[in-house]
């Protein structure tokens, strides 16, 4: 499956695992990056020596390409580009923030660069920064989200005219039907997050996870758009922002009921009523907790055998 992405991290397969917040540490992004993917470190949840720690810990777990997610607005991400550096890794996915603040820094180091993008408008603007890669990610998708609400049927081909560099698709993608079709959409590799949430390397509570395989179709909202638009699952903090926000709370007061630590209360450390449970669409299919590789394998074998139905017909 060699192509554009493959060759630009030299992976087997052209299938990214997010960089997820209290659910993606090195147990995750080495197992993915062991079964021919690109596992990502989500450094948005930690701490510097944190990250330092994971990164370290991959490094011995893998011998493979493995990525870290830098979202842009973390307060201490100074110190986490320095780390990133120190600690020789290879590939970098930005966030969430103006990737011309640290793409030409990073690039000048041999690291390659992602940016993730929800509009043509920021594509562009990160291929112009010098960007190798961009993630064109669907308002399908989990976790924060764009606030334009394209979903990727829609986003991927806009952003395909728009840019001449690969095109990461996002949101919505967990099957490897989802990944035929955004490839046959234009786009060059995949990125899949809500999938390995419920994987046994995830670092997800179980509770979590176990929210995650029993949910249905309609159990998850995009909200807080006057803060930072995130796709949740339904519970009683989801029910208590829908309060607020049906009151015509302010930006300060949806803050406050927001607080500090609501995604770890729910994600890490699996209170399921008070704490953010992010999650994509997609987690309606999703039925069960497996190993990163058979996640994986199920993937491509579902997206060749996909493949060979269209060109011959069911």
């Amino acid at each position: 499956m060699s192509n554009r992405i493959t060759q630009l991290f030299d992976i087997k397969y052209p299938v990214i695992q997010a960089g997820m917040i209290w659910c993606s540490g090195w147990e995750l992004a080495s197992a993915v990056s062991n079964a021919g993917g690109l596992g990502m470190i989500g450094s948005g949840s930690m701490y510097p020596e944190t990250l330092r720690d994971h990164i370290q810990k991959c490094k011995k777990a893998t011998n493979k390409p493995f990525a870290v997610n830098v979202p842009l607005l973390y307060p201490d991400i100074d110190k986490h580009i320095e780390i990133i550096i120190s600690e020789g890794v290879k590939i970098v996915f930005t966030s969430a923030g103006n990737p011309k603040t640290w793409t030409s820094m990073l690039k000048s180091k041999g690291i390659v660069v992602v940016h993730v993008i929800a509009n043509s408008k920021f594509a562009k603007k990160a291929e112009d920064a010098g960007v190798d890669a961009i993630v064109a990610e669907g308002f399908e998708a989990g976790g924060h989200n764009g606030r334009e609400e394209t979903t990727t049927l829609c986003l991927i081909p806009i952003i395909r005219k728009t840019v001449k560099i690969p095109v990461i698709a996002a949101g919505g993608i967990g099957t490897g039907r989802g990944m035929l079709a955004a490839m046959a959409l234009g786009a060059d590799g995949v990125q899949i997050g809500s999938r390995f949430v419920a994987s046994n390397e995830s670092s997800a509570s179980l509770q979590f996870k176990n929210k995650v395989i029993n949910s249905v179709e309609g159990d998850t909202k995009l909200m807080l758009k006057q803060l930072t638009p995130v796709r949740l699952l339904k519970n009683k903090f989801f029910e208590e922002v829908q309060a607020a926000e049906a009151n015509g709370a302010s930006v300060e007061e949806l803050a406050s009921l927001l607080g500090k630590g609501r995604s770890k209360k729910g994600m890490f450390e699996g209170d399921l009523d008070e704490g953010e449970l992010e999650i994509g669409q997609v987690s309606a299919l999703i039925r069960e907790i497996k190993p990163a590789k058979e996640i994986i394998d199920e993937i491509i074998d579902e997206y060749k055998k996909g493949k060979e139905e269209l060109i011959n017909g069911f």
